[in-house]
């Protein structure tokens, strides 16, 4: 007897990225999964009395995009602070929070993010005393668009605090004083120099976290995202996505690292396993742990093999030594769990890297998949050493500027000399290594096609740098099969073919036809996850 589809995608321009079968006109759905993969005349043979008949309109039906670094809660919560991205200098970022304090009198605290590092120049510094002049009568605090960089105004520091800065801030980790008054100037560098303003700030309670994550998992769906990979994983984020689930508002597929901290002792690492055993099915699934070995090239928290470009003698620091990292990494592989590791500077790669080895050395090699984060700058010394370990390089494409001269401060912190080893995606690929792509949104934004796009219109930077634009092909692969396979779920996921969860999305038009610098207009009109329709 004929099983019956629920759902067929006919008359589209069906790309698989399954290299045994790239190309189809039709896909049928039944329950969770992929049915039928093939001819639009052989998926009518599926039609029954309740099958739904979409129409593809000749566009092209990709498997859903996987994000693999991704920050699901605390994106969603900023959703309704200040935007500040858009602000083009200080007096507009600052005429912004005016008149957001002004719309919302009733909130305590101001809260702005996606402050750009370029609209800050040594004669306009963005400082407390800017941030007092717009809001003289309550609290601000705000985070750069990395989240690496903070500032508050005079009243956030005072109950913060730190006004008069504070011992111990952290590893890798300040305070900005200024030297003439002994005060603090308002820029805080890495999470534990703000700390003591960000706890005072009111946490969102329970119905609000759940309103603001069913808007953020809602744009995720506009933008075909099926899978994210969540990269600051707690208890109370495996419980709230857990409660979603429960009650089918859970429209993403989640993987959640448990978040290990320079305090982090061996044996907490357990509760991760714990962890796995609680959460490995369905819509939720956990089994790794992140760590942060660094900061960020912008504030010179990176860490670095060699200087930095504009401040000799300075190599950045990072939150773990060698030595500490190195039994940390041991540790968690033996327990069977996956590493990832935010690295941005070169020095950073190199440390987690030789990490990785320890590992294999004191455990024994397994595909263990572990990766780094983004590798922003990467030694040639250290290039092949990807494909040597096994390590997947998970990659932003959107943290790449087109040209140097689109960027904001970090080509000249990078300097001249690194340019070549900069988001360096096919020279790790040349020399080997599997790359797998996200956006880390809330830093850039969530939408894959925006990075397909980057990474199409990538330009070299001077004339003897490597190209790292990438091919259509590849792209489409690190954001779906090869990043299934970061999660050890390309046999259920990544690729469309009969079997595989029915995760996938329709784009507005022919993506292969379209030209590379059009590819930022084009939009998903339907998704699908776990089978059923997300957003249409």
């Amino acid at each position: 007897m004929t099983q019956h589809a629920d759902i067929i995608i006919t008359n589209a321009q069906v790309y698989t990225v399954d290299r045994g079968q790239p190309w189809a006109e039709a896909v049928a759905v039944r329950g969770n999964k992929i049915l039928f993969v093939g001819s639009a005349v052989d998926a009518n043979d599926l039609r029954g009395p309740r099958t739904e008949v979409i129409d593809g309109g000749g566009h092209t039906l990709l498997p859903g995009f996987i994000d693999t670094h991704y920050h699901l809660l605390h994106g969603s919560l900023g959703l309704d602070a200040a935007q500040l991205r858009g602000a083009r200098s200080l007096p507009d970022l600052g005429e912004t929070l005016r008149v957001y304090a002004q719309t919302n009198p009733n909130l305590e605290w101001i809260l702005g993010r996606q402050v750009v590092y370029n609209i800050i120049r040594p004669d306009q510094p963005l400082d407390r005393h800017f941030l007092d002049r717009y809001v003289p009568d309550r609290p601000v605090f705000l985070t750069a668009f990395d989240g690496h960089t903070y500032w508050a105004n005079t009243e956030a520091l005072r109950r913060g605090g730190i006004l008069h800065g504070r011992e111990d801030v952290g590893p890798n980790s300040e305070i900005v004083m200024d030297p003439t008054t002994g005060m603090a100037t308002g820029e805080l560098r890495e999470p534990p120099a703000a700390r003591t303003v960000r706890e005072l700030i009111p946490p969102a309670d329970e119905a609000r976290k759940r309103t603001l994550l069913r808007k953020g998992l809602q744009q995720a769906a506009e933008l075909g995202v099926t899978s994210a990979h969540n990269m600051d994983g707690s208890d109370e984020q495996l419980r709230l996505y857990a409660a979603l689930a429960d009650t089918d508002e859970l429209t993403l597929r989640v993987y959640v690292p448990m978040d290990v901290k320079p305090h982090t002792a061996p044996e907490d690492l357990e509760q991760a396993v714990a962890w796995t055993r609680e959460f490995n099915e369905g819509l939720l699934r956990t089994g790794c742990v992140k760590f942060f070995m660094d900061g960020v090239l912008e504030s010179y928290t990176a860490l670095m093999v060699d200087d930095y470009a504009d401040d000799a003698g300075n190599r950045g620091s990072a939150l773990f030594e060698a030595e500490h990292f190195n039994r940390m990494a041991a540790a968690a592989d033996k327990l069977g769990l996956q590493i990832f590791v935010h690295a941005c500077g070169d020095g950073a790669v190199r440390r987690t890297l030789d990490g990785y080895a320890h590992a294999q050395q004191v455990n024994g090699a397994r595909d263990s998949r572990h990766r780094i984060e983004h590798i922003e700058v990467v030694h040639p010394d250290d290039i092949p050493r990807f494909a040597q370990l096994g390590v997947i390089a998970a990659m932003q494409p959107l943290h790449a500027p087109l040209h140097s001269k689109d960027a904001d401060i970090w080509p000249h912190r990078a300097g001249r000399a690194r340019w070549q080893y900069s988001f360096a995606w096919e020279t790790l690929r040349q020399a080997g290594a599997r790359l797998a792509y996200g956006s880390d949104w809330p830093v850039v934004s969530q939408d894959p096609l925006l990075g397909i796009h980057a990474a199409l219109n990538r330009r070299i930077w001077q004339a003897a740098d490597p190209h790292q634009a990438q091919t259509l092909d590849n792209i489409i692969r690190g954001y779906t099969l090869d990043a299934a396979y970061a999660e050890f779920q390309e046999d259920q996921k990544g690729m469309l073919r009969t079997g595989m969860l029915a995760d996938l999305v329709l784009l507005s038009t022919d993506l292969f036809a379209a030209a590379p610098e059009d590819v930022e207009m084009i939009r998903p009109v339907l998704t699908m996850c776990d089978g059923r329709i997300v957003y249409r």
